[in-house]
């Protein structure tokens, strides 16, 4: 997804010169040849991380269209307070673009880890959250965010889904279950192939979507009404139970149980390993999915 995010900004810088790219020394020599022929939009801050959120700010006060990019770690938990302020506080927009997912750099260590980016950023008002599971997706959306002039967050992943599905902001049905299933399983981005996987034997609804914010509360009560019940397994690639608190606000009138799987809040994984070895200590695989999915439903 990061070659598609260099191959769509450096196209769009080509033909909007209100747009702006700043970085943070990640990927910069993948923008050499754009920078080169944008020299005063293509800028590089070095690791000054709350000073390229900080700039991204003041060049959106100008009516300029900011990209930020490094990874998640850097570039919404280090600079929260320049998010909260220079973006937010200022009613500024921005594109932030992240790599590394939560763990895919696991060599480097914690430092390079961002499981908690998008519950982070859910503590700020106003931003459109984008979590697509193919290098496609991640391409339409971001040609969509980048003419605006809101607050989007798009979290690339160096590993998602082997097909493209469909983006936009409402969930969508992949595989729907009978009228007396045991539920619905939500598959946030990247994990959805492990969940159509983990759940091929199970009568449930499994629904998809690459946009967690705004959740779509309504997609959800449409989900769970032609289900058997209203049960709802949410399966989010980051911080676990990250959007718990939306299934609880889309459901809050209809009895219902809900689990949320995803990074673990319970124990720092700090051995580098592999993704593999990360994905079978937060229950992330297909094994520890499908285990997971049969005791909630009670199969």
């Amino acid at each position: 997804m990061r070659e598609t995010f260099v191959r769509v900004v450096s196209s769009a810088l080509d033909t909007d010169p209100g747009l702006a790219l700043l970085l943070a020394d990640i990927s910069a020599d993948r923008f050499a040849e754009v920078s080169a022929r944008h020299p005063d939009r293509v800028v590089n801050l070095g690791s000054r991380e709350q000073l390229l959120i900080g700039a991204a700010g003041g060049l959106a006060l100008t009516g300029m269209r900011p990209v930020a990019h490094t990874f998640g770690s850097f570039l919404v938990e280090r600079p929260f307070e320049q998010l909260k302020l220079d973006l937010g506080h200022q009613g500024t927009g921005a594109v932030l673009a992240s790599t590394g997912g939560s763990y895919e750099t696991p060599g480097y260590g914690r430092t390079h880890m961002a499981p908690g980016d998008v519950a982070l950023l859910d503590t700020l008002p106003g931003w459109t959250v984008h979590v697509p599971g193919h290098a496609d997706e991640a391409a339409r959306l971001l040609e969509g965010a980048l003419p605006g002039d809101d607050r989007v967050y798009l979290r690339l992943s160096e590993r998602g889904n082997t097909q493209p599905h469909a983006v936009g902001r409402g969930l969508v049905p992949v595989r729907e279950g009978s009228a007396r299933s045991r539920g619905v399983v939500l598959a946030v981005g990247p994990m959805l192939e492990r969940v159509l996987a983990a759940t091929r034997d199970l009568d449930v609804t499994v629904a998809y979507t690459a946009t967690v914010r705004p959740f779509d509360r309504e997609g959800l009560r449409r989900l769970t009404a032609a289900a058997g019940q209203a049960d709802i397994l949410l399966v989010e690639p980051y911080l676990a139970g990250t959007s718990a608190h939306e299934v609880a606000a889309a459901l809050h009138d209809r009895r219902h149980r809900q689990l949320s799987l995803g990074v673990s809040r319970n124990a720092e994984v700090r051995g580098y390993g592999t993704q593999a070895d990360h994905d079978r200590a937060h229950g992330l695989d297909t094994a520890g999915v499908a285990a997971a999915a049969r005791e909630f439903f009670l199969v």
